[in-house]
């Protein structure tokens, strides 16, 4: 995958101290990770480097909606994202990036390219189960919604009348006994 050049820092031309970076992130980023869940994105992304004489510390935040497809009724709505990611760079022998808040570069490097890190921010941000506000309250009026309804298996009243009249076994009511005997 090529990098994308607005996501790299030179940072080995920056001094000592906080420096701030600012990003929109639209269909056009993930269209680069071929990445096809999101019909429209809208987030900011705003990054914090902290320069130190030995260490780089990245402070990565996000903030928008995505519209996304429903899980349960694949109608399309807005999800707000919103996140929070640290990352601390060090310098070593060879390039580690095993851990997800340390990775690790080679002595010689000069730049960094941050979009992975904001990205994989956006991705995990997200909710695992996609559901749209309108099922939550009863608010959206669905076609496959009222599919769902009628799909659902209903108690009938001969299983309910068969679950009350069942006898409970005699010897848990015996182990029910030490329980209340203390």
């Amino acid at each position: 995958m090529k990098q994308m050049k607005e996501f790299t820092i030179p940072f080995v031309g920056l001094k000592q101290g906080e420096h701030h970076f600012d990003y929109k992130i639209d269909n056009t980023f993930f269209e680069h990770f071929e990445y096809d869940e999101f019909n429209k994105v809208a987030i900011s992304a705003h990054t914090t480097l902290i320069k130190k004489s030995n260490a780089l510390e990245f402070k990565f935040t996000i903030e928008g909606l995505v519209n996304i497809f429903c899980d349960v009724t694949n109608e399309p709505y807005d999800q707000k994202v919103n996140g929070i990611h640290h990352l601390v760079v060090n310098f070593g022998d060879e390039y580690n990036d095993e851990d997800d808040t340390l990775l690790i570069l080679h002595h010689g490097s000069f730049e960094i390219n941050i979009q992975q890190y904001i990205y994989e921010l956006i991705i995990l941000s997200l909710p695992a189960k996609r559901v749209h506000p309108g099922v939550e309250d009863g608010s959206l009026n669905s076609e496959i919604l009222e599919k769902l309804k009628e799909l659902t298996p209903k108690e009938t009243e001969e299983n309910s009348s068969e679950k009350s009249n069942k006898e409970i076994d005699p010897r848990w009511e015996q182990l029910k006994k030490l329980l209340t005997d203390k």
